[in-house]
């Protein structure tokens, strides 16, 4: 039977560039892209396209049997900063899709389900340096806990009934082609169309948060390796890292290229988030069960970065 895929949330920063990846893989008419809005022209024209509300139950199950989806990526979420203004939304977006999807792969009406965790699953207590796969985890935000549960429900699902669900905990994404999205390390970013718009950027961080951080190539590359392998027989929302750096160290790197760009600080309440997660991960268990590794280091990032918005 060939591999029918639903995207849904397809038109977020991660969902609008897996759709093309997927495409491309698979084919046009294989992958089915969903959301509550439009996308690119290129999204919306190059497949197929169904306008989908995350948290309606009904109308995902009508897609499903509509296409005959065999697997679903699930990436529809409210990301930190924003579910923080909006916490009972957020969590209602974040774990009622997700239960949804899984009680569809546990009747046996998909095959394979992909749902994204994150960093935001550690909190203050959780070591900051190389932070182990197996840790303690105690989330200070609603989309940390909101993910955090998603991960437990997820191995609950897997462990009881053997649904085929996998997971990566993601770092901070740093992409050209599409906007921020409301998220803790959407500075990494903005910093790149202030520098080439305007010359200067006023950063919503302090200069020295260091944060994990993955350039868009990689993280599709993880994501399309990880659901590639065979099943597994024990859940693990996998740790994956890139790269660490902070605002300041991101700026002078710009600056090599741009060479009158100008930084100023003014932390606001997402510097409360930012105090929480890690520094650095250990990805270790990634990189051994399914040969994980990242290409892009901080200084291609920036090259990439700059190359493609000034074209």
């Amino acid at each position: 039977m060939q591999e029918k895929i639903l995207i849904i949330g397809a038109c977020g920063q991660i969902g609008s560039e897996l759709t093309m990846k997927l495409r491309d893989k698979f084919g046009n008419k294989a992958v089915i892209a969903s959301d509550i809005r439009e996308g690119s022209t290129e999204l919306m024209q190059s497949g197929p396209f169904e306008f989908l509300d995350a948290t309606d139950k009904a109308a995902i199950l009508m897609i499903i049997h509509k296409h005959q989806v065999t697997t679903v990526y699930l990436m529809a979420a409210m990301l930190s900063a924003t579910a923080e203004k909006q916490p009972k939304k957020a969590w209602d977006i974040n774990m009622n899709s997700l239960l949804y999807v899984l009680d569809f792969a546990k009747e046996k009406l998909i095959q394979k389900v992909y749902w994204p965790s994150s960093i935001a699953v550690f909190g203050e207590t959780t070591p900051r340096i190389d932070t182990p796969q197996k840790t303690i985890l105690e989330p200070a935000t609603v989309y940390g806990i909101s993910k955090l549960a998603g991960e437990r429900w997820c191995a609950y699902y897997h462990n009881k009934f053997g649904v085929d669900v996998r997971t990566l905990r993601y770092p901070g994404i740093i992409s050209w082609k599409t906007l921020p999205g409301g998220g803790t390390t959407d500075y990494a970013v903005e910093i790149f169309h202030k520098a080439l718009q305007e010359g200067s950027y006023e950063c919503f961080l302090s200069e020295n948060t260091t944060l994990p951080m993955m350039y868009m190539e990689d993280a599709l590359k993880a994501t399309i390796d990880l659901m590639d392998g065979p099943f597994f027989k024990t859940y693990v929302s996998y740790n994956v890292a890139a790269v660490s750096f902070n605002p300041k160290e991101l700026a002078e790197a710009i600056r090599k290229n741009v060479p009158n760009f100008t930084i100023t600080y003014k932390p606001d309440f997402r510097q409360e988030i930012a105090d929480t997660w890690p520094q650095t991960i250990d990805d270790s268990l990634a990189r051994e069960e399914w040969n994980w590794k990242h290409e892009y280091d901080t200084n291609a990032i920036v090259k990439d970065m700059l190359k493609n918005l000034k074209s």
